[in-house]
């Protein structure tokens, strides 16, 4: 039987208002009245409502994550940086993957609204003005992961131009010089785009060839990481290293060379970018530019409940050397 917050006052024998104020952290009511009704509530099993108890409190301690189909792994770690940090402010999380039409998007944005939820990590897509205006009519607070917008709204994440740029150079200094890329989707303005100028202003820098034919796009995921590589090879066969815009594009890199049978990296060197669960797991394991994701989930929760100053944060990268670069 599901009791209600009448029931529960009717039986500590007092008001259902004192009940909510006790429920909700509010003052009004004796040690001894408190002690009572929480025992009654025990007992009873009783399971508070949050969308009416935060028609008192303005609150429903609740938060939601809206993602696209982005690698698996690279949300995971975003996403258990988000979890434990909520879960230590007594808050829990709604996750809500979307897709690429943002029909989805909005559908979800409604039932965030129904559901009172009191903020909203939006995470590695593009803010349209039409989800900015849904959720600013919310009243939700806003913040960005591993995106960023037109709009003034606070964000966390790594500058992927340097990154790229700094990961591309560290194959350089390794004495590489026919280098190639292995890209996420094409046109992309949030990871693609930055990535490539990072890769292209390194080359140029050193004064190596920066055409567009060293670029083979895909997807970040495993599969097109493979399908890309097979491109590379036949565009750049004499391609020495190769940096690519995901962990998991670099694995699929590794596992068609690997049935190539070319060597990494006494042929080829490999370079990733995440440092993911698939940058350790891989073999050989895996070097890769890392962003620090849990941390990235961490701090932008802090943001979203005002526990941290809502300005943007674009936090350190750095390269994990694993075993899949040589030197020349």
């Amino acid at each position: 039987m599901a009791y209600t917050m009448k029931d529960v006052a009717k039986r500590a024998g007092v008001s259902v208002a004192t009940v909510s104020r006790i429920l909700n952290g509010l003052s009004g009511y004796s040690e001894e009245t408190k002690k009572r009704v929480n025992q009654v509530i025990d007992e009873m099993g009783y399971q508070p409502n949050a969308i009416a108890r935060g028609l008192i409190s303005k609150k429903t301690r609740t938060l939601a994550v809206l993602l696209p189909e982005v690698s698996d792994l690279f949300a995971s770690e975003v996403l258990a940086g988000v979890e434990e940090e909520a879960h230590e402010k007594g808050y829990s999380v709604i996750i809500c993957k979307t897709a690429k039409n943002g029909v989805r998007t909005m559908k979800y944005l409604q039932t965030l609204r129904e559901n009172q939820v009191d903020g909203i990590i939006f995470m590695s897509e593009t803010l349209t003005k039409e989800y900015y205006e849904a959720i600013r009519k919310m009243g939700a607070s806003l913040v960005l992961v591993s995106t960023r917008s037109d709009y003034d709204i606070p964000y966390v994440k790594v500058d992927d131009r340097q990154a790229a740029y700094d990961a591309t150079s560290y194959l350089v200094e390794k004495g590489h010089r026919s280098l190639g890329m292995l890209s996420g989707t094409e046109g992309d303005l949030i990871a693609t785009v930055p990535r490539v100028a990072g890769f292209k202003e390194a080359l140029c820098d050193h004064g190596l060839p920066a055409e567009e034919h060293r670029i083979a796009y895909g997807d970040f995921g495993f599969s097109s990481g493979a399908l890309a590589m097979e491109r590379l090879l036949r565009r750049v066969p004499d391609v020495e290293a190769v940096f690519c815009a995901s962990d998991e594009m670099a694995v699929g890199a590794l596992s068609l060379l690997h049935r190539k049978g070319i060597k990494v990296p006494g042929e080829i060197s490999i370079i990733g970018y995440d440092n993911t669960r698939a940058a350790e797991m891989a073999f050989p394991p895996l070097t890769t530019m890392a962003q620090p994701l849990y941390q990235m989930g961490k701090k932008a929760v802090d943001i979203v409940l005002g526990h941290r100053s809502a300005e943007s944060l674009l936090l350190s990268h750095q390269m994990v050397e694993r075993e899949t670069v040589g030197q020349r």
